[in-house]
């Protein structure tokens, strides 16, 4: 007879302690740790840090009895979740039909040269994050431009530096 040696005691993950995991599981709990709230509870995450930190996918899964794989397939599927930390401000230029019909593309490679950085990426000062979207509903009054959640129509590349240039006098007031 041979002697079997037992198995180890599976241990439980170690519980992430950081303030974002702390975030995320008070969100949860807010909406009742249902997994059929997994999209609100990723907007509010989201509200909340400015982004979905890839750390915090655990936490919500293990919260929502879920896998963090669907979790990580929801976030990556939908591309209104931030998975880095956005720059100060975020501005989002529509690049749909009806804007790019309005020179849209030219307001964007004007965008990219003003703002230092390229559609999808944040500049190296961390001031701004700018990005393509494909529709604000805006359509009518094309080229549409959303600067920190305010929507803008007509946008010329001079309404769009001085737009920006506003940024930086509401932040000194």
């Amino acid at each position: 007879m041979s002697k079997r040696t037992p198995k180890p005691d599976h241990a439980a993950p170690p519980v992430d302690q950081s303030a974002e995991a702390a975030t995320a599981r008070a969100i949860c709990a807010q909406f009742g740790n249902r997994p059929d709230e997994l999209l609100e509870i990723l907007h509010a995450v989201q509200g909340s840090l400015g982004f979905v930190p890839e750390a915090v996918l655990p936490v919500i899964a293990l919260a929502l009895n879920r896998s963090r794989a669907e979790v990580h397939g929801v976030v990556t599927f939908y591309h209104d979740y931030r998975r880095e930390k956005p720059g100060q401000h975020v501005v989002k230029i529509c690049r749909a039909e009806s804007c790019q019909a309005m020179n849209a593309n030219d307001l964007c490679d004007h965008a990219e040269k003003s703002l230092g950085t390229s559609m999808g990426e944040t500049s190296s000062d961390g001031r701004f994050t700018l990005e393509p979207v494909y529709c604000l509903g805006n359509c009518a009054l094309s080229p549409a431009v959303m600067i920190d959640g305010q929507l803008h129509g007509r946008v010329s590349p001079a309404r769009l530096d001085a737009l920006v240039s506003g940024l930086a006098a509401r932040k000194a007031s």
